[in-house]
């Protein structure tokens, strides 16, 4: 099966990883994501609807515009991809028009044109709730007209809500399947990326999402699957489901050289 790009560049995406995850994916009529990020799991996968959640409101937004209206969308973000919007002035100022900005087709807007221009696509807010990410300083960043459609038809199957991961497990049926992708637990110290959004995804949280998986697959019969890095941590929290040990390429590095293999899990609750 041909592998599609997700529209936006994202920390942590899955896409090189979809052959692992659809190989573990169980089938059913409808998959549910309470992390959905950039959406390449929804991309590569093939289910009947999808309810596809994130706590963060600008992704949540930004999808509900092009699944919307999509030809507007794309008509008023090619603009800002023109060369006299890619220097490090005007990205500042569509920066800070971004974090004042209280309308949301502008908002959707400019959280596409950050995300390609921003460095290394990093998605990263400060305690007060601003987009606080540098430029990125690329040649000529990428606009991906042929992704936002592609995005726009298979939305058609999918509805979007703004909310914490415990109201979209809250949602399963049976006949669903589930896929979590959280925040993962920092390798180090140093290597701590789960404040993506100001809510932090903390590890009482994630012994929380593994204690809810494993109820939803042992009291309703609905199964799923969780990413996570592979640590001694993770292995303990999920020893109730079956684990795959599988290998990513890291894909936050300001120094290529340094987007080494990485050790991570697939947990299957059934």
């Amino acid at each position: 099966m041909k592998k599609n790009r997700a529209f936006l560049k994202w920390a942590g995406g899955k896409y090189s990883l979809m052959d692992d995850i659809r190989r573990h994916l169980p089938v059913g009529d409808c998959l549910i994501e309470p992390f959905v990020g950039a959406g390449s799991v929804f991309l590569n996968t093939e289910y009947d609807r999808y309810i596809l959640a994130d706590i963060n409101s600008d992704i949540i937004n930004l999808f509900n515009f092009i699944k919307e209206s999509p030809n507007d969308f794309i008509h008023d973000a090619r603009k800002l991809f023109a060369a006299d919007a890619n220097i490090s002035e005007v990205y500042y100022l569509l920066r800070r028009e971004f974090n004042l900005c209280t309308n949301s087709h502008r908002r959707a807007v400019l959280f596409l044109y950050l995300n390609r221009h921003c460095y290394n696509g990093l998605c990263r807010y400060n305690l007060s709730g601003e987009f606080n990410v540098p430029f990125g300083r690329y040649k000529k960043p990428y606009f991906p007209e042929i992704e936002l459609y592609r995005f726009a038809d298979k939305a058609r199957r999918a509805v979007f809500f703004c909310e914490y991961y415990q109201q979209t497990l809250s949602r399963a049926v049976p006949g669903s399947v589930v896929y979590c992708d959280p925040p993962y637990v920092p390798l180090s110290n140093t290597a701590n990326f789960t404040a993506y959004h100001t809510n932090n995804f903390n590890l009482t949280e994630q012994q929380n999402l593994a204690r809810l998986a494993n109820q939803l697959a042992r009291k309703s019969r609905i199964p799923v699957l969780i990413s996570n890095h592979d640590t001694a941590l993770t292995r303990k929290w999920y020893g109730d489901a079956i684990l795959y040990h599988i290998t990513a390429r890291r894909t936050i590095s300001s120094n290529a050289c340094g987007r080494t293999s990485v050790n991570e899990l697939l947990a299957l609750y059934l």
